[in-house]
């Protein structure tokens, strides 16, 4: 299916029962830059198969999992991050976070996630307020925490309750929730549209952000209406007027002094081309 378009793959990538965490990643690095797509992307699955193959047989607690993952992908490959790598798009592109070995706390939980998961693994992604980490293990009962952008440092319960103070101010909540897939892509092109809006030159970008963002099953509507402001500062004021009209009579039946205000902004849109 290499030979579709990058965004019909992941729309219907999305739509899957069982949606594949790694393919939309990949499919996400491939909207970014076409060289990360055919070869580069197969090669970034290969190389997830083969670091799970360097795990040992027989871990059967979350603990060992946990501990496994950290010698080989932490200590072992050199897999972490660092400050600097919130200032670089290569940081939330799988691909290039294969590559590196360097990426945001994310795109690091998904090299984690989908390393253990083609090994067995009880893995899943761990979406904390300002931090995403890997939980090993059952999320309602016994489980181990770790953060993989301290190479997979095995959290304890007060590291985790220190971590979500920091961003709460109260403790880590009894129980964790996985992360769902989709929630997880949503959030790693959230990541990238936050990147790239403060800097004009990197709209392009921000706009595809958007547009892969509402091929997903469920997104925030709000959404569509950022998505035409911003043709209209790329300067489609005709694309971006008529784009704030349609969502304009969507929101018109519940709100309808907003829908006043996005007109009053579609008529402004067009008014600039005088």
């Amino acid at each position: 299916m290499t030979h579709l378009p990058v965004r019909e793959r992941f729309a219907a990538a999305a739509r899957e029962e069982r949606p594949d965490l790694a393919e939309l990643c990949l499919l996400i690095g491939a909207e970014a830059d076409p060289a990360l797509d055919g070869p580069a992307a197969d090669l970034a699955q290969v190389e997830l198969d083969r670091l799970a193959g360097l795990l040992p047989y027989g871990l059967s607690t979350p603990l060992a999992w946990a501990t496994a993952l950290h010698r080989l992908l932490g200590a072992g490959q050199g897999f972490r991050g660092s400050a600097g790598d919130y200032q670089k798009l290569s940081s939330s592109l799988l691909q290039e976070v294969l590559r590196r070995k360097r990426g945001l706390p994310i795109l690091l939980s998904v090299v984690w996630i989908e390393v253990a998961r083609r090994a067995g693994a009880p893995v899943y992604g761990v979406a904390l307020p300002g931090h995403f980490m890997v939980g090993f293990g059952d999320p309602a009962g016994s489980y181990v925490l770790v953060d993989p952008f301290d190479g997979g440092r095995v959290l304890s319960g007060r590291d985790a309750d220190l971590l979500v103070a920091g961003s709460t101010g109260g403790p880590l909540a009894s129980g964790v929730t996985p992360a769902d897939p989709l929630d997880v892509v949503q959030r790693i092109l959230n990541n990238i549209r936050v990147w790239a809006a403060p800097r004009p030159e990197h709209r392009p970008v921000q706009l595809w952000t958007l547009e892969l963002t509402l091929l997903l099953p469920r997104h925030p509507a709000k959404l569509r209406l950022e998505r035409a402001q911003l043709l209209v500062k790329m300067g489609d004021f005709l694309g971006g007027a008529a784009e704030m009209e349609e969502y304009a009579k969507v929101i018109g039946a519940f709100d309808r002094e907003t829908a006043t205000a996005i007109r009053a902004q579609a008529r402004g849109a067009r008014a600039m081309l005088n």
